[in-house]
């Protein structure tokens, strides 16, 4: 059935389709389970599931899922999370984590982290409920359509999303649901209830919205400030916020001028790649009160002595000219000392 050129069934990726949605549909459309599926196209040597496929797809995969559906392969590629290279990282890597690219921590076949987010409402309107692309990156918690907050956990049982599981122990391919069910309890994830999203600055929460649409593929922003550099500045203040250096009080003294409170954040050294919604959600909107203004805010906080210009530049390798440019302004101990007009 499957040995000819293109397959019987051969559904294109939908608008920001991730690879493994895409997979799961086709192997479903066959009438077949999805590892049934897998071996038979690519042989049962040639593992598919024990990696996060939407970022370290093979070739062969890619490949051959193109050749079988028609699909161009730049635009099999795009299903991919390495399409976000040179826009939220600089390089794609095959081994670590991948800048604002969430973690699922896989453990064989399972995902042990909680990395693809939805929303309900989405998937509602959804004629075939998918799963998109962006919904894999961490800055992203705000659904732009419809203005509420993601979701990165079953509501009812708390497990994560894995839709390549949700025919594991069914006896026959009718009793597979749609991929709006959690694959674990059953859950319809699009009657999840709707969350509001929290905002501590208006004008933050809408540089973030911008952020986060600039990766809808149907989105168009002219004269948008949003680019690597400007992504990798968002990510070295979270990563600052999170830090246990000593002289390192930044997220306390954000919290102040917003006037917020703080959450509890899960001790350790973990990415915000590795991090919850909820703590997601708290940590770039402060880092994004300073995006609103750095050439003024930057140099505030660290008068306020809630940072040290070398901690701004710890560990990033690549900053942006005009970041370089104003934490080199703040190297000379003694314009702390200066009244800031």
């Amino acid at each position: 059935m499957l040995s000819g050129s293109l397959w019987p069934v051969h559904f294109k990726p939908l608008p920001d389709e991730l690879l493994s949605c895409w997979l799961v549909r086709l192997a479903h459309g066959h009438g077949m389970k999805v590892q049934t599926f897998c071996n038979q196209v690519f042989g049962n040597r040639k593992q598919v599931w024990n990696r996060d496929i939407d970022r370290l797809a093979p070739s062969w995969l890619v490949d051959e899922v193109s050749r079988r559906t028609g699909t161009p392969p730049e635009m099999t590629w795009n299903t991919t999370l390495r399409s976000y290279e040179g826009l939220l990282y600089r390089k794609f890597r095959m081994a670590g984590s991948e800048q604002w690219i969430l973690s699922l921590k896989m453990y064989h076949r399972k995902r042990m982290g909680h990395g693809l987010q939805f929303c309900p409402a989405c998937l509602a309107e959804d004629e075939i409920p998918y799963f998109r692309k962006r919904w894999r990156v961490a800055f992203n918690t705000i659904c732009t359509c419809h203005k509420n907050m993601l979701l990165d956990r079953c509501p009812e049982c708390g497990s994560a999303i894995a839709v390549h599981r949700l025919d594991v122990g069914k006896q026959d391919i009718l009793d597979i649901r749609q991929m709006s069910y959690c694959y674990m309890c059953g859950c319809d994830l699009r009657t999840a209830p709707k969350v509001m999203p929290i905002s501590y600055d208006n004008q933050a929460s809408a540089l973030l919205l911008e952020a986060s649409r600039l990766l809808d593929p149907d989105c168009h922003i002219d004269n948008t400030q949003w680019d690597l550099g400007r992504y990798d500045v968002m990510h070295q203040l979270c990563r600052i916020m999170t830090t246990k250096y000593k002289h390192a009080r930044l997220r306390k003294f954000l919290l102040d001028q917003v006037g917020a409170p703080d959450i509890h954040l899960t001790e350790g050294y973990i990415s915000i790649e590795q991090r919850s919604i909820e703590e997601r959600h708290h940590l770039i909107q402060l880092a994004a009160w300073i995006l609103m203004d750095p050439e003024f805010r930057i140099p505030v906080a660290w008068r306020a002595g809630a940072v040290r210009y070398n901690v701004l530049l710890k560990d990033f390798l690549m900053p942006p000219e005009w970041y370089a440019r104003i934490v080199g302004r703040l190297a000379d101990w003694r314009d702390r000392l200066k009244i800031h007009h």
